[in-house]
């Protein structure tokens, strides 16, 4: 059975970091892009980072590049988000992705399969 699990949000200041991590079972870790999306109240889910099954080249929307930082240990099975100089406007709802889209779809709910439950993030002093 596919699974992915969220960890490691929570309440953090403005300008402060935090880590995401997301587990995954069920499936070869390898052959699969990985993603982290996002969606606050009353918005639609949008993309944040991706990183490709082949090559692992990381693909991020603009508001978040140069602050966050995606990565995935194969051996673990496991995915992350460094966020850091983290901003009000990224307080949501993360969810960790599994997926193989084609390069068109990397930013795009449907590139993806398989989902994570979510971790809330909260930006707030």
């Amino acid at each position: 059975q596919v699974q992915l699990v969220e960890s490691g949000g929570g309440v953090v200041q403005p300008g402060g970091p935090l880590r995401l991590s997301c587990t995954a079972a069920g499936f070869t870790f390898g052959d699969y892009d990985l993603a982290w999306f996002r969606q606050a109240p009353g918005n639609e889910r949008e993309f944040v980072a991706t990183v490709r099954r082949s090559g692992g080249r990381a693909y991020y929307t603009d508001s978040v590049k140069d602050r966050f930082s995606i990565s995935r240990d194969r051996a673990a099975g496991a995915l992350y988000l460094q966020m850091n100089s983290l901003k009000p406007e990224d307080t949501a709802v993360y969810y960790c992705a599994g997926g193989r889209p084609i390069l068109s779809s990397i930013r795009t709910i449907r590139g993806y399969s398989f989902w994570g439950l979510g971790t809330q993030v909260t930006v707030s002093s």
